[in-house]
């Protein structure tokens, strides 16, 4: 297939189900969701905020200190004072300035100690909420999606919360400050000096009505690029196979312009906007000077108050390029942070609370189903699945085996229809009980970072090792398991042992095992798998899970053989039901699979 998720771009079909190419992504948070997720975390660690707030206005105000003692003394040095009153007032100044040094540098590292914890907050938060996503919703997303949020977006946000939120801080308490002592120097330089920054203000304004919309756009194309490659290098093999290569190439390089494009935009916007404010920040020291001059030729100000107001401008400038800079990565962050709060707003797994089964028994009634941008895979499906049955279910590619499975085991829901299990629909259950009632298993399959015993005891952690050890006997797996330097406790992945396909499979169903459902649903689960080890495997776990539920969706007939009945789907159709010996004498399609596979490959099948 040409990836595990389900496109737009129609790529193939594999088992009815239509494999895209561009996610269907996930919400994103809008401006208030994005505040009140912002005010929530500052709450979570209040004492910090505030303590950070603090220090920043003690070193702001330590830091207005020092113009006001020169405009002190210019005054002093008019009115004929010595060189005594210059020299402790420059004392003062020497004392301010390492006063707000210290509470900068203290402020800071209160800053970033509260944007380290609350950044682990949202990385818990971004978890948890993934985790909780419907299997469905997490398929449509697809991962480059999900992948690009939690690295990207996430990093974007820590970024902001480390270096740029601490920095905002005190370059905004800063300017308050500076302002505030312009306006006590003289209330009308102080609104001359405002008045100066209103070509800043316009700039600002132009920049933030635009900045949001253009860095979603940027993290949506990034999103793409990233499922476009996910996708495709999941399904390498059947590009090659299919002579996709073109195909993908194309559809590639249309994600990569696309991200060119949204990149190039906000680049535009930063041209434009750091240039006009770059150019405006004489203005209000030039308007201050101006006016103060005049005002100071009729005795309305002395020159002490002018030269300290041009100065704390002057002053003024750094804080507020900083600001601007900063508001810059704001905007790029505040994109990322509404990204990653959009999963808050994401269809979530139930809860506990809903409503129990009442039987094992799992009914099937007149469910339809049909893909997004798809034809209707189901036309109305009727079964009845007994308790302790083993049924397998039959049929040619696209037939609508694996969609079947996918709403047996409650990943999807059906568009028309129900399918329930003891009379509950499965889709409404709980996950914990939904993985007690029926468990779907395919032939992709992944072994997670850790040991053997960690990718086994995500099934039931409280198994023991006999447990651990009877699950992948049961499997066939525990030979090669104990040839391992460490046997359970060896490290898989990288910088671990690797596991091959089957061996990966293997795991999976002895996880299957450890799980003990009351309802298996095997989608091709032993595809990976050389037949006579496939053959023995149905056969070990069909002696462990003696008693339960077994729906099998297979192309190989030994398991249909094997089975107490057999379902034949054609055209998303059920068309035949019975045991094997009654379909066979049937002389319908499923004799002519039978005489097919029989003729053909069920001599290399046979152990």
């Amino acid at each position: 297939m040409c990836g595990r998720r389900e496109p737009r771009e129609r790529c193939g079909r594999r088992g009815g189900r239509t494999v895209t190419t561009e996610a269907s992504l996930l919400p994103v948070a809008d401006r208030a969701g994005v505040r009140r997720a912002t005010a929530r975390l500052v709450r979570a660690d209040g004492r910090a905020f505030a303590a950070a707030l603090g220090l920043n206005a003690l070193a702001a105000g330590a830091g207005l200190v020092g113009p006001w003692l020169v405009g002190r003394i210019i005054d002093e040095v008019r009115a004929g004072h010595g060189v005594g009153a210059v020299d402790r007032l420059a004392l003062w100044i020497l004392l301010c300035a390492l006063a707000q040094l210290l509470l900068a540098r203290w402020a800071r590292y209160v800053g970033h100690r509260f944007g380290e914890r609350t950044l682990a907050r949202v990385r818990e938060e971004y978890v948890d909420r993934v985790l909780a996503l419907p299997a469905s919703a997490v398929e449509r997303a697809g991962t480059g999606d999900l992948t690009a949020r939690g690295t990207a977006d996430v990093a974007t946000v820590g970024t902001t919360l480390r270096d740029v939120g601490p920095e905002l801080l005190v370059c905004a308490v800063q300017a308050l400050f500076v302002l505030g002592a312009v306006f006590a120097l003289d209330p009308l330089l102080g609104l001359f000096g405002v008045v100066g920054l209103t070509p800043v203000l316009l700039a600002l304004r132009w920049y933030l009505r635009r900045a949001r919309d253009g860095y979603l756009a940027e993290g949506a194309a990034t999103s793409e690029v990233a499922e476009i490659v996910a996708a495709t290098a999941a399904g390498a093999r059947t590009v090659e196979t299919f002579r996709l290569r073109g195909r993908r190439i194309a559809a590639s390089r249309d994600a990569l312009e696309k991200s060119r494009r949204a990149r190039l935009h906000t680049l535009w916007l930063r041209t434009v906007f750091f240039p006009a404010v770059e150019i405006t920040y004489t203005v209000p020291v030039a308007g201050v000077l101006l006016v103060g001059g005049w005002l100071h030729a009729r005795g309305a100000v002395g020159l002490g108050a002018v030269v300290a107001a041009a100065l704390y401008l002057r002053q003024f400038t750094e804080p507020l390029d900083q600001i601007l800079m900063r508001v810059e990565q704001l905007q790029s962050s505040g994109a990322s942070f509404a990204r990653v709060e959009g999963l808050a707003r994401a269809p979530r797994a139930r809860a506990g609370g809903g409503p129990k089964p009442a039987g094992d028994r799992i009914d099937v009634r007149g469910v339809r189903y049909a893909y997004e941008r798809g034809g209707e895979v189901l036309r109305g499906v009727d079964l009845t699945v007994r308790p302790g049955e083993r049924l397998a279910v039959v049929g040619p590619s696209g037939a609508g085996k694996t969609t079947l499975s996918r709403l047996l085991a409650g990943i999807d829901s059906p568009g028309a229809g129900t399918v329930t299990v003891g009379g509950v629909p499965v889709a409404a259950l709980e996950p914990e009980l939904l993985r007690r009632q029926v468990v779907l298993v395919t032939q992709e399959h992944h072994v997670f970072l850790g040991t053997v015993r960690d990718n086994l005891l995500i099934a039931e952690p409280a198994a023991t090792d006999e447990a651990l050890w009877a699950a992948l006997a049961a499997v066939g797996a525990d030979d090669w398991v104990r040839a391992l330097p460490s046997a359970l406790d060896t490290a898989l992945g990288p910088g671990g042992h690797p596991t091959d396909g089957s061996q990966a499979q293997q795991l999976a169903l002895a996880r299957v095992v450890l799980a003990d459902p009351h309802t298996l649903v095997l989608d091709e689960a032993t595809a990976l798998l050389d037949p006579a080890t496939a053959r023995h495997t149905e056969r070990a776990l069909a002696a462990v899970l003696k008693g339960r539920t077994v729906i099998a969706i297979a192309h190989r007939l030994h398991t249909a053989h094997d089975a107490d009945r057999v379902a034949v789907m054609e055209d998303g159709r059920l068309t035949e039901l019975g045991t094997h010996d009654e379909l066979v004498a049937a002389g319908g399609a499923y004799a002519g699979l039978w005489r097919t596979w029989h003729g053909d490959a069920a001599e290399q099948d046979r152990p």
